[in-house]
């Protein structure tokens, strides 16, 4: 069995880009820096390393990104890693392994903006925090039980 997972936390460094492909498909490309912090044995000195990772997210995810995240968001990312290949026009081979993101949690405002709560990506401003910080409530659906659901019918 193989697995290839990735989910980080960390902020943009720059706003979301989004273009369409030409089949008419929202893409959005960004990038995040994750910061890891320690001690230094030998001098005791505290030390922070970062790492900035490219992150893809496509169609209404992607939409979603570009409408509500900034520069400076703290964002959760889980999705999978992809490396592509291209030709440049020197004739060397390029690669880069980015981040294709399928969900997404924004988990605070851009540093010094004013920007309202957060909400993940299976809500919407409608159905997020209300402007005075407590949530709306929730709207849960109806399950139907006068229908016979049998075995057959479970999709897996």
């Amino acid at each position: 069995m193989d697995l290839n997972k990735v989910m980080i936390i960390g902020r943009l460094t720059r706003d979301p880009e989004m273009r369409t492909t030409p089949t008419g498909i929202n893409v959005c490309q960004l990038s995040v820096a994750t910061s890891y912090a320690y001690t230094n044995q030998a001098t005791g000195q505290k030390v922070e390393q970062t790492e900035f990772h490219n992150v893809v997210l496509w169609r209404k995810l992607a939409e979603i990104a570009t409408q509500y995240l900034k520069k400076g968001t703290q964002v959760y990312f889980e999705g999978r890693l992809q490396t592509r290949s291209w030709d440049a026009t020197d004739g060397q081979k390029k690669y880069r392994t980015e981040i294709v993101a399928d969900n997404m949690i924004m988990l605070g405002k851009p540093t010094g903006s004013a920007q309202s709560a957060p909400f993940s990506e299976n809500q919407s401003p409608a159905n997020g925090p209300s402007k005075g910080g407590e949530p709306l409530e929730e709207e849960l659906p109806t399950i139907q039980t006068n229908e016979d659901i049998k075995v057959e019918d479970i999709p897996f």
